[in-house]
């Protein structure tokens, strides 16, 4: 139960990451929920310092992800929306 929040801001970070690039927030939550990401928790001898880790395959994309110092370049302009559903 404690590497749940860990994990939940690995795809908080990974969504906040992908914004850089152009993409909404339901663009980003709709990447992770349909690629084959990978979860990772490690250090959990450690407990609460345990970390959390999500692997994003760069192969999806048209552009280059990885950081570096002209990655991080917007390419997409947001203009296509998913809508989210309300909260409840």
């Amino acid at each position: 139960m404690l590497c749940r929040p860990r994990y939940r801001q690995a795809c908080l970070n990974t969504i906040e990451y992908l914004k850089k690039f152009g993409c909404t927030a339901a663009q980003a939550y709709a990447i992770l929920g349909t690629a084959p990401v990978q979860g990772h928790i490690s250090g959990v001898v450690d407990i609460p310092n345990a970390c959390a880790t999500l692997w994003l395959p760069n192969e999806i994309f048209d552009f280059d992800i990885m950081p570096g110092s002209d990655a991080l370049t917007k390419h997409l302009d947001g203009s296509v929306d998913i809508q989210l559903a309300a909260d409840h």
